[in-house]
């Protein structure tokens, strides 16, 4: 459609009210030779087209059109080169005055006045200037109203990208006038205060955000950028971050627009950021022994659950990489996964490194505040490694959060729902420390609704040959080294040595190993001395038969000390499964110096 098609209504009643005015017939033609609009005798000749159409044929219209000239045709009649009708001769016209109609450097049509008897010639050629004038003056009218259209048009186009973007947007966006009231939103915004659009514009923001800093931007003209936001509307708690910014001129502020994200969302976006590490899942736990084939089935059966979890295990034993597992294998992989590890934290940032803080909490703490690790893994789990570690008052906050969901902040006073499984780990006895004050009973039992217990290396030895292979496939890639894998004597040297470091201490060996092999298999030579030694202890240990069985009744009490624990009840548990009295338990471990002193008894672990 043609612009000048585009107002053909008001056209028509430019050409009546010229018709009306002048008493002489008008015509208005677009771009392409259609009649607009006319009058009278031309009324007939509406949506047909001038000219046959062609503009080039060197027809007064097309001459208009082409040279952006008026012109001025005394005598239509005799004049060959006014219409393609002279050839036929069937011109009605006398007599034609005409004029451009211009819009934007571009000819966009013609208007004309048509003389059709002498009365009407008469009455153009005594006032041929002044009717040109009028004619440019209707033009320019014509014009103006063409541009207000296309201006509507373009606005309407601008404000239906606008809308389109803002819709498109990922954050809630809420705008407001300069009395507090919503006048727009998008529909995350109706999504994340759950309520409809229809509802929410023309509230005051007040009542859905009460107290919001928006209407402190009003007051200052002053935005403000990724500030955190609580509020509670309808018994929906919102938890934002907002950032605001004041609609203004030089001189007043009329409004606000702020755009909002859930605090979970902005949490997820900067742990999808910050880690590096990906799920691992049970198959990445390399072994087929028996002991661990148990405990991974028992994990995995686990997974599915949302209790916590207690996993216990000697330094080194992959406890990380279970609770990594079972994150990988429950309903929560789509959340985070926070590893914090409790003993490697100082004990003055423990807390704020939990529980984060607010801005100003402490000398040093960040002016923004911080959000911790809990918060960081709502929606997900936390890992809480060494938790034996953790000081006794910040035991209690960490109860108060397993049992009330919430958490607070370092210098806060809001309560902050969260939503996180825990899964717990130690390489230590938390029922002596419990005995001996230094864990709080309470807090176990909550963590320990399904204990886990990972077993030692050396009670896995047929697992020891493919972690082999496993680690030496990853470090001599790393290290871009060509070896082949291992002679047998290295092989039963790692399995019979005790691994007192687990699984961590041998992956170090294999790649000392990989470091020093010079040929394409790793040899005894290339094994770190302590293992490749063990031969020559073991034979140097020998003895008669008296001393054999002595020292392997005190590796058997220590290995089960090791793993029972010291607490009465352990003892009691390893004298049964001994077959011995706890008297003669007590009696052999004083014979063999394991029992000197009740408070030395958690060194046997070191």
């Amino acid at each position: 459609m043609t612009r000048l098609m585009g107002i053909q209504e008001l056209a028509q009643q430019v050409a009546d009210a010229i018709s009306a005015a002048l008493k002489i017939e008008t015509e208005i033609i677009d771009e392409t030779m259609t009649v607009v609009a006319a009058t009278g005798q031309c009324k007939k000749r509406i949506n047909t087209k001038e000219e046959y159409g062609e503009k080039d044929a060197g027809y007064l219209y097309g001459r208009v059109l082409t040279t952006n000239k008026a012109y001025v045709v005394e005598d239509a009649r005799n004049d060959p080169t006014y219409d393609p009708s002279f050839s036929t001769g069937q011109i009605e016209e006398v007599a034609e005055i005409c004029c451009p109609i211009e819009y934007s450097g571009e000819v966009i049509g013609v208007i004309g006045l048509i003389a059709f008897n002498e009365t009407h010639h008469r009455r153009l050629m005594d006032n041929k200037e002044h009717m040109l004038n009028f004619l440019q003056r209707m033009a320019q009218l014509l014009t103006s109203k063409v541009s207000e259209r296309e201006a509507v048009k373009q606005w309407k186009l601008a404000t239906n990208k606008l809308n389109t973007l803002i819709e498109s947007i990922h954050e809630g966006i809420i705008a407001i006038d300069e009395k507090g009231i919503i006048t727009h939103c998008n529909r995350t915004a109706e999504i994340l205060i759950r309520q409809q659009k229809e509802s929410l514009i023309g509230k005051e923001i007040e009542e859905i955000w009460k107290g919001s800093p928006m209407l402190n931007v009003l007051k200052t003209g002053k935005g403000y950028t990724e500030k955190e936001e609580i509020y509670d509307f309808n018994n929906h708690h919102m938890h934002f971050v907002v950032t605001a910014m004041p609609i203004r001129n030089q001189v007043k502020t009329y409004g606000v627009v702020s755009s909002f994200r859930r605090m979970a969302d902005v949490r997820k976006l900067a742990y999808s950021l910050t880690t590096s590490r990906k799920g691992l899942s049970f198959s990445d736990i390399i072994g087929e022994s028996k002991v661990l084939k148990k405990v991974k089935k028992l994990a995995m059966q686990v997974s599915h659950s949302d209790s916590n979890i207690m996993l216990t295990g000697e330094s080194g034993t992959g406890k990380d990489f279970f609770a990594n597992a079972i994150h990988t294998a429950s309903p929560r992989a789509n959340g985070p996964f926070i590893s914090v590890n409790c003993g490697a934290i100082p004990e003055t940032l423990l807390e704020s490194e939990l529980f984060g803080y607010e801005k100003g909490a402490f000398t040093g703490a960040n002016k923004e505040g911080k959000i911790g690790k809990f918060e960081m893994a709502d929606g997900g789990t936390i890992f809480l490694d060494e938790i034996g570690d953790m000081p006794l008052h910040l035991q209690v906050k960490l109860l108060h959060v397993l049992q009330n969901k919430v958490i607070e902040r370092v210098g806060g006073r809001k309560m902050i729902p969260v939503d996180v499984r825990v899964i717990a780990a130690t390489n230590k006895s938390l029922e002596t420390m419990i005995q001996e004050g230094e864990f709080r009973s309470d807090l176990y039992f909550r963590l320990n609704v399904i204990p886990l217990h990972i077993p030692p290396l050396r009670k896995r030895k047929e697992d020891i040959p493919l972690l082999m292979e496993h680690f030496l496939t990853d470090i001599k890639g790393k290290l871009a080294k060509s070896i082949d894998g291992f002679q047998p004597e290295v092989i039963a040297l790692f399995q019979n040595y005790r691994w007192p470091g687990n699984v961590r201490e041998l992956e170090n060996a294999v790649e000392y190993a990989v470091n020093m092999e010079t040929e394409n298999i790793i040899s005894a030579a290339s094994i770190p001395a302590k293992i490749a030694s063990q031969q020559k202890a073991a034979a140097q240990a020998e003895g008669s038969l008296k001393e054999r069985l002595r020292r392997e009744e005190k590796k058997i009490l220590k290995d089960m000390l090791n793993e029972y624990g010291t607490s009465l009840k352990a003892k009691k548990d390893i004298a049964s499964q001994l077959k011995i009295s706890l008297a003669t338990l007590y009696r052999k471990l004083e014979e063999h110096e394991i029992l000197n002193n009740e408070n030395k008894l958690s060194k046997l672990r070191n």
